[in-house]
């Protein structure tokens, strides 16, 4: 899914038959000339993820205040406060609130499917607006009530489908459908993380596989404008806040070591998250799955409230040097189990920050270990590992990077260790043949 499957194209430019190459049968670089008319609807997919983007958040934030009766503080916090049988029956609440709220989702809006990348690559750029903003909605209410699922893919889905409905409407080709679709799903990211540079690339590199110089404006407009239009409601600050780094022959040493490492650990998290997409289950099973996992979550967030919410707080631990190895070591295997588990049962949610998490996790326990011989600052060794899992899973080193750099906006002088241990990692995941963690949930042809 990375930029580099841009060389493995035939001359007809469709894909290989690879298990790494873009699904699309018509490729992105074919766009035909970007006319007066695409640029407006640009101009309004931007405007209109952005505030979809920004109202989606603050459910979100409300749900959570809600749940667990907070002000202010981190979502953490207001989880330890609560309690054990508050953890336990929130989560319980939030399994219910999913197999019925999907349940009588399909029921309402009958069939049609609300990925985005199956609609970017099966289903011509077409998405259902009623099933993708109900899809939308529910998820950041369960992950507002504390399940182990990452926000991004309800902004993601909801500024897809509005581009997707203003392709209707402005009745444009597939090839200008599938790049506005993916524009508006690049927004949607771009404007909660507020990385408008990485919400590009991740509409470059992730959902149309190639960085190609005429693709690039559409991708920065959106995100530009959808990550401006959001802070009228949402914070300007980095997501994670960690203290300066310096560059050190330690820290880089480290990365060129933890680089293979990382590719395998996302190698497993890839394969473990096609498993329990494959294992979705359907009918009646679709309605009581959920509560059963989720319930099950709540129990596990009884020692490791950690647990609980899309990661962030667990980053930020990590980045702060703030949990002991034992807690590092049982996140580790727990986070991927309940996020997996999670996605598994049927619901839907992302999985960009317990991606992060889980390489973050991977990065600083190693570290632990690591500076007993050749001490080197504690939040490197995390922000190294988040990044190299990052980049092999998604089958994006560029855009994962990037990310990195605006989700903290103070590694630059870790930039060469960081890119040490991407090219490890993804090298890595490549030579095993591993798919991202968006292809390979998509259905079977």
């Amino acid at each position: 899914m990375g930029a580099g499957q841009d060389s493995d194209r035939g001359a007809n430019g469709t894909a290989g038959a690879g298990a790494l190459e873009q699904p699309n049968l018509v490729a992105p670089v074919d766009v035909p000339a970007l006319s007066v008319r695409f640029w407006v609807l640009v101009a309004a997919t931007g405007v209109l993820a952005g505030l979809a983007g920004a109202a989606l958040m603050v459910l979100l934030h409300a749900t959570a205040h809600l749940t667990y009766s907070y002000r202010s503080g981190s979502f953490l916090t207001a989880v330890e406060r609560a309690g054990a049988v508050r953890r336990v029956a929130a989560l319980a609440a939030a399994g219910a609130v999913a197999g019925i709220g999907w349940w009588l989702l399909r029921r309402w809006t009958g069939p049609g499917g609300s990925e985005v990348s199956t609609a970017l690559w099966r289903d011509e750029g077409h998405l259902p607006l009623r099933r993708s903003l109900g899809t939308a909605v529910l998820s950041v209410v369960i992950v507002g009530m504390g399940a182990s699922l990452g926000r991004e893919a309800a902004p993601r889905l909801a500024g897809a489908a509005l581009a997707s409905r203003l392709s209707d409407w402005a009745r444009i080709d597939t090839a200008h459908r599938r790049l506005l679709a993916a524009c508006g799903a690049g927004a949607g990211m771009a404007c909660v993380y507020n990385v408008p540079l990485g919400g590009a690339l991740l509409t470059l590199e992730v959902m149309l596989g190639v960085l190609s110089l005429r693709l690039v404006l559409p991708a920065l407009a959106t995100s530009c404008i959808a990550t401006a239009v959001s802070w009228t409601l949402l914070p300007t600050g980095p997501t994670y806040r960690l203290p300066e780094v310096p560059l050190s022959a330690s820290l880089t040493v480290f990365a060129v070591l933890i680089g293979p490492f990382a590719g395998l650990a996302a190698v497993g998290w890839v394969r473990m998250v096609r498993v329990a997409h494959e294992h979705r289950p359907a009918g009646w099973r679709s309605v009581v799955a959920p509560l059963l996992v989720f319930t099950a979550v709540g129990a596990l967030a009884v020692p490791y409230p950690q647990l609980l919410g899309n990661g962030k707080d667990i980053v930020q631990l990590a980045l702060g040097a703030q949990l002991a190895v034992p807690a590092l070591v049982a996140l580790l295997f727990l986070k991927p189990i309940a996020t997996a588990g999670s996605l598994g049962s049927g619901a839907s949610g992302g999985l960009f920050t317990p991606t992060i998490a889980t390489g973050a996790l991977l990065g600083a326990l190693a570290g632990q270990g690591w500076t007993l011989a050749w001490p080197a600052p504690a939040a490197g060794f995390a922000v190294i590992g988040a990044a190299a899992v990052l980049a092999a899973a998604m089958q994006a080193p560029v855009a994962a990077v990037v990310l990195m750099l605006e989700l903290t906006r103070t590694i630059d002088a870790l930039m060469v260790p960081l890119l040490f241990a991407v090219t490890g990692a993804v090298l890595v995941s490549r030579r095993l043949d591993t798919p991202s963690i968006y292809s390979v949930r998509l259905p079977a042809q």
